[in-house]
């Protein structure tokens, strides 16, 4: 997985309306990029929600939230209605970002091992260096987590 002090790497997937956004984009801004494994899904709605919630503080601190699943940018424009969610969402079918960031990791549940998105987020700095990282999120309260530390 990425560590605190690297260099974030760049990508260019598909949002919500099928346009590419590429992470270099938002360089001169704070980044929370979060990985979650599927729209729809109780912790994955729990976790967009309080990514929401905060929204407006996250812009006053100079960020801006991307969230990425393989999920299809149809369904994902899906998910950002239903839940009122004011930030892109992309898909990364192929999972090369994912892996990229190191979030694509073995799974175990139900006794059954899989590979999957583990749920991560990383802050990245205005220079594209990652400041915090996250691994195994706890979705109910994320949002308000990352709030605090981009106050700092």
């Amino acid at each position: 997985m990425i560590k605190e002090g690297d260099l974030a790497p760049n990508f260019t997937l598909k949002n919500e309306q099928d346009q590419a956004i590429t992470l270099g984009d938002f360089k001169g801004k704070k980044v929370v990029l979060y990985f979650y494994p599927k729209d729809n899904t109780p912790g994955c709605t729990k976790e967009a929600c309080s990514f929401r919630d905060v929204y407006d503080d996250i812009l006053d601190a100079g960020a801006v939230v991307i969230g990425v699943s393989k999920d299809s940018s149809s369904l994902h424009k899906k998910f950002k209605e239903k839940h009122n969610l004011p930030f892109y969402l992309l898909s990364d079918p192929d999972h090369n970002v994912i892996e990229s960031y190191g979030s694509w990791q073995e799974k175990k549940m139900f006794g059954k091992t899989s590979m999957g998105i583990v749920r991560s987020t990383f802050i990245i700095d205005e220079n594209g260096i990652i400041i915090k990282t996250y691994e195994k999120v706890k979705p109910d309260q994320h949002g308000e987590e990352v709030l605090k530390i981009l106050r700092e």
